[in-house]
């Protein structure tokens, strides 16, 4: 880039109900995988930031845990982290999805975001499955309770309207310097990666059968002199029997989990990756301040 190019630099929070498709939406800004997908709500525990490039401006994304009513230690977290992924960003965008809508969810993140003094954007998302009359009334509805600088409809999963609303948000991008390399799409290391990596295996998986209860903790990231890379990582589940449906009869299960996450591994890392799990039960997990810090969260006691 030359002296003479004015470059600009900001930061996007990306809010929403849980699965509204705030992660498939940073992964289409950004053009690629940084942030794991599932059919689960609440897949995103922690902020992620995805970096995404637009000419000569750079955009931080923060991909937030979806915002909920939050009953456990780790919901709590997960909302604050939340919250605190919208603080001095340079806009707010608000996903939301006009198929499962989630009211009980979205009317409360609606008073909150109201009150916030960021331009705020509303995206609605899944405009290729949703019907076009309902998707304009939702539209209209929304915007007469917030005061959205301005409303977008997009499909994150096809990226259709995404080009349009990446080159409107890289105008709001103040000007300044780039906060990180070009080359670099996420501030997450690549150990945190992979234990996203197995999680979002488990959860595409497993499905209905695992509970939200399950973790990926990172044990040993190696590289080793022939340019491999081996990773341990211990999956942790509440109970007995959720570990004997993560390993599977005769380990078949975990065995298919290692081969996805291992081979998408080696596409991202762009190096043979030699992947080993096991797994544990710790009921308590979800209460262990040590957890909590490789999740990337804030432990509140």
């Amino acid at each position: 880039m030359s002296e003479q190019e004015t470059t600009r630099c900001g930061v996007v929070a990306v809010l929403g109900a849980p699965n509204a498709g705030k992660s498939t939406l940073v992964n289409q800004l950004v053009g690629q995988k940084v942030a794991i997908t599932s059919a689960k709500a609440q897949t995103t525990r922690a902020r992620m930031m995805g970096i995404a490039l637009h000419g000569e401006t750079q955009m931080i994304l923060v991909d937030t845990p979806g915002i909920f009513a939050p009953k456990r230690r780790l919901d709590r977290a997960m909302v604050s982290a939340a919250w605190e992924g919208a603080e001095a960003a340079d806009a707010v965008l608000l996903l939301v999805d006009p198929v499962k809508q989630r009211r009980h969810e979205l009317e409360p993140l609606l008073e909150q975001v109201a009150t916030r003094p960021e331009r705020k954007i509303l995206v609605l998302n899944k405009v290729d499955v949703a019907r076009k009359e309902p998707l304009l009334a939702l539209a209209q509805e929304l915007g007469e309770k917030v005061e959205f600088a301005e409303i977008y409809f997009v499909s994150a999963l096809t990226g259709d309207g995404v080009p349009e609303m990446k080159q409107a948000l890289a105008d709001l991008m103040p000007e300044g310097p780039w906060m990180y390399p070009e080359d670099q799409v996420s501030d997450a290391s690549e150990r945190l990666l992979a234990t996203e990596i197995t999680r979002e295996q488990l959860y595409q998986q497993l499905h209905e059968e695992l509970p939200y209860d399950s973790a990926v903790r990172p044990e040993k990231y190696i590289q080793r002199k022939d340019g491999s890379v081996e990773i341990h990582q211990q999956i942790v589940v509440m109970r007995d029997n959720q570990r004997a449906i993560v390993l599977g009869k005769g380990g078949s299960r975990i065995k298919s989990i290692g081969e996805a996450a291992r081979k998408e591994l080696s596409e991202l890392l762009g190096q043979k990756v030699h992947l080993f799990l096991h797994v544990k039960t710790d009921e308590r997990w979800s209460e262990d301040k040590e957890m909590f810090e490789e999740m990337g969260l804030e432990w509140k006691s």
